[in-house]
């Protein structure tokens, strides 16, 4: 005889008095987390993004043109920084889909920094000594117009597919590597228990000293920022270190400003990077500005990158030559200790190449 089919939810069975009908009571399943809901209802599309910010709908075919390219994504909590009204608001420039990202440029390709050469497992870059490169995610909670693995075949070159096993079985095999960078897309794009659970992977190899996570979450997402990331992040015997990417001030106002705080409390060190974008941040100004308010909520200047030269992002590009001003500038307003470092990543060379020499 069959066998009845058992229930597919736990249920309990709550006592009552005598005539009465029990009552079933199923566990309601885990609540989805601030973060996950507010990168659901991101704006995803020109139409919204206009109408969001009361932009002229005659600018509309361009940002259509632009969306084709590279589908448009900005967080609510990022999108309530920029001013209504203002194409030229600098943090709108930064994720404002534009006609210009279909023209050509001699020099501006699909694989700039050279990743594709240096993978050396799935999802894995191996370009400098000491440290490799995780390619944890293709997910990002912001489309940056700028961004350089725009064009990046992230379903071919997935480390998780086979659940993290030839990325890690390389970085076992080589005790050189005492750092794993964790990136994407956006390493917080993933759930807290993934993370964690790679984290436990990683700390079991025994060469490894640090774990360094290049996020833009708590900046465009603050949401992110919260009791189960903080749960792990920091935790083990790894050094914890959170490069943040942060091009304008304006960016670590509110609501970004207590989640740093929250990453400051729980003894993170925090370091930003940048890239020098024209019409964006390329003044002395803005730039010393972005360093002092970094170290307002304790994070520490690390990269200035003049541009990957990526295709369809020929409109920020600053000349080096105008770089090179805005850093010696930089070097005469600010104490050494936020002055971040001018740098272009040239595929095969062994680091990032400083430019502050160059005349």
């Amino acid at each position: 005889m069959k066998e009845p089919a058992m229930p597919t939810k736990p249920i309990m069975i709550t006592r009552t008095p005598r005539g009465t009908q029990p009552t079933r009571q199923t566990h309601a399943a885990p609540a989805t987390p601030a973060w996950q809901h507010a990168l659901a209802h991101a704006i995803r599309d020109p139409e919204s993004l206009a109408l969001e910010l009361d932009l002229d709908p005659v600018c509309l075919p361009g940002l259509h043109a632009g969306h084709d390219l590279f589908r448009v994504r900005i967080p609510r909590s990022y999108l309530a920084r920029m001013r209504k009204g203002d194409p030229r608001d600098p943090l709108l420039l930064q994720v404002l889909p534009q006609l210009r990202e279909t023209e050509e440029h001699p020099g501006f390709v699909a694989d700039p920094v050279g990743d594709h050469d240096a993978l050396a497992a799935p999802g894995l870059v191996h370009k400098y000594h000491g440290r490799v490169l995780l390619l944890t995610t293709g997910a990002c909670a912001v489309h940056c117009r700028y961004c350089f693995r725009r064009e990046f075949p992230y379903a071919e070159h997935n480390a998780s597919r086979e659940d993290w096993a030839p990325a890690l079985a390389y970085i076992k095999a080589d005790p050189s590597i005492r750092e794993v960078i964790l990136s994407g897309g956006d390493p917080l794009s993933l759930t807290d228990h993934r993370l964690a659970d790679l984290l436990r992977r990683l700390e079991a190899i025994p060469h490894l000293e640090r774990l360094r996570i290049h996020t833009r979450l708590p900046v465009v997402l603050p949401e992110r920022v919260d009791d189960q990331l903080l749960g792990w992040l920091g935790t083990g015997r790894l050094h914890h270190v959170l490069v943040l990417h942060a091009n304008h001030p304006q960016e670590f106002a509110d609501p970004a400003a207590p989640a740093l705080a929250r990453l400051r409390e729980r003894g993170i060190t925090l370091l930003n990077q940048a890239v020098l974008l024209a019409g964006i941040n390329d003044d002395p100004d803005t730039l010393c500005e972005l360093q002092e308010a970094g170290f307002r909520h304790g994070i520490l200047p690390y990269y200035l990158h003049l541009l990957d030269r990526t295709r369809g992002t020929a409109h920020f590009e600053v000349a080096e030559h105008r770089a090179i001003e805005l850093h010696r500038a930089l070097q005469a307003r600010l104490p050494g200790y936020l002055v971040p470092r001018l740098v272009r990543e040239i595929p095969g060379q062994p680091g990032k190449t400083p430019r502050w020499n160059e005349a």
